[in-house]
C-alpha cells in the first residue's frame, strides 16, 4: 500500500502529539515538519527522527506532500488553509478555524473551490464512549432526547500568554463541547445563555473567563447544559449524559487508574 505523504505545520504541544501518533502509523510518511522555533526543539527532533525546518514554503511547494496538519496558533490558520488548498493538499486543522466569521468563510470558500478534504480537530466524536452514546441515541434506545449535559474540565489553567492568543475559553475549550452537543442531538442550537467568571487563574481577569455554565436550546426545544472549568485538581474530566423519554445514557470520566 502506498503511504500518504504529509507535512506538519507547528511542533508545539499538539503538533508533537499528532506527529508521534502519525509516525507510528504504517500508512503515513511524515515528509516535513515546520516550526519557527525549530532550533529550540532539538529533543523532539531527535525523538521523532525527522529534521525540523522553519520555512512553511517547503511544505506548500513540495508536490509529494498530499496532506497537511495545521497545528499552529489560531491567527495563522486561515492563511495556511488557503495556501494549502491552493496547492491541492488535503487539510487537517486544529480548532478553531479562526476568530471571526469572515475569516472562517474565507477558509471555507478556499477549501470548497479547491475540492480538497478538510477536517477540524474536534476529536471527541471519535472517543469510543461518546460514540457509543451517539449509537444508543440513533438506535432509539434513549427515546426522544430531552436534555443533554456535557461536563468538560481541563487539568490546569493556561497562562495569560496562551489565553491572549487562543481565542479564550469558548473558542479554545468549549468549542469541543458545542460540537459534542450538536453531535449527540443531531440538532442545531437556536439559543445560548451563559454565566461565567474567573476562579482558576486571577491573572486573566479582564481578559477571559475560566469557569462557565452554558445553557442551550435546540431547534426541537430540547435543552443542553455545558459545565466548563480550566482546572480540575483531580485531572482531566470529560463526561456526558443524554436523557430521553425512554431512559438515559451516561459516560463517566474515563480514568486509567483509580
Amino acid at each position: 500500500m502506498k503511504k500518504l505523504n504529509v507535512g506538519i505545520f507547528g511542533a508545539g504541544r499538539i503538533g508533537q502529539i499528532h506527529a508521534m501518533n502519525l509516525v507510528n502509523n504504517p500508512n503515513i510518511n511524515i515528509k516535513r515538519i515546520v516550526d519557527p522555533f525549530a532550533d529550540k526543539l532539538k529533543d523532539f527532533e531527535e525523538k521523532i527522527g525527522i529534521k525540523l525546518e522553519t520555512d512553511p514554503d517547503v511544505i506548500f511547494n513540495d508536490e509529494e506532500i498530499e496532506a497537511v496538519l495545521i497545528c499552529t496558533p489560531t491567527d495563522t490558520h486561515v492563511d495556511y488553509i488557503v495556501k494549502s488548498a491552493e496547492k491541492g493538499k488535503h487539510i487537517f486543522c486544529e480548532k478553531p478555524v479562526s476568530l471571526s466569521d469572515e475569516e472562517s468563510m474565507k477558509a471555507y470558500k478556499a477549501v470548497k473551490e479547491a475540492g480538497v478534504k478538510f477536517q477540524i480537530g474536534v476529536n471527541r466524536r471519535y472517543d469510543r464512549n461518546f460514540a457509543y452514546v451517539k449509537k444508543l441515541i440513533d438506535d432509539g434506545k434513549v427515546g426522544d432526547l430531552e436534555l443533554v449535559r456535557v461536563d468538560s474540565r481541563d487539568p490546569e489553567a493556561p497562562p495569560l500568554s496562551y489565553v491572549k492568543s487562543s481565542g479564550g475559553l469558548f473558542m479554545d475549550m468549549t468549542i469541543h463541547d458545542f460540537d459534542m452537543a450538536r453531535f449527540l442531538t443531531g440538532k442545531e442550537v437556536v439559543e445560548v445563555y451563559t454565566q461565567a467568571t474567573v476562579k482558576c487563574n486571577k491573572e486573566i481577569e479582564g481578559v477571559d473567563v475560566d469557569t462557565a455554565i452554558i445553557n442551550l436550546i435546540f431547534e426541537d426545544d430540547s435543552i443542553g447544559v455545558i459545565l466548563n472549568s480550566r482546572r480540575a485538581a483531580y485531572g482531566y474530566d470529560q463526561r456526558v449524559e443524554a436523557f430521553g423519554s425512554k431512559g438515559t445514557a451516561m459516560v463517566e470520566n474515563d480514568l486509567e487508574a483509580n
